[in-house]
């Protein structure tokens, strides 16, 4: 199965509650990926939180083109679940 947010919304700082096409829902924390010229700039609280889910590409996106994959944003809201360790390490987030 692919994974695709169905909603997401933006939280206190960088954190942004998010649901996926799974039927999980929880709150990730971004801040680890706002380096590098596209994702600097949404280190400003005001453009990071227009943030929208696009319906093309199914994951969430900001004015400027910067977006993250679905699969990170799902690691970040779920890297301690237990049960999905496996499928972290298999995406080569975890060791």
């Amino acid at each position: 199965m692919f994974l695709h947010v169905k909603s997401a919304k933006c939280l206190e700082g960088y954190m942004v509650e998010v649901t996926f096409n799974d039927g999980r829902k929880g709150t990730a924390d971004l801040s680890d990926a706002l380096y590098g010229p596209i994702f600097e700039k949404l280190r400003d609280q005001k453009l990071f939180s227009q943030m929208k889910v696009d319906d093309e590409l199914e994951t969430i996106t900001w004015p400027g083109g910067a977006d993250l994959a679905p699969e990170y944003i799902y690691f970040k809201a779920f890297q301690n679940d237990s049960e999905l360790q496996n499928k972290f390490r298999e995406w080569g987030y975890i060791n």
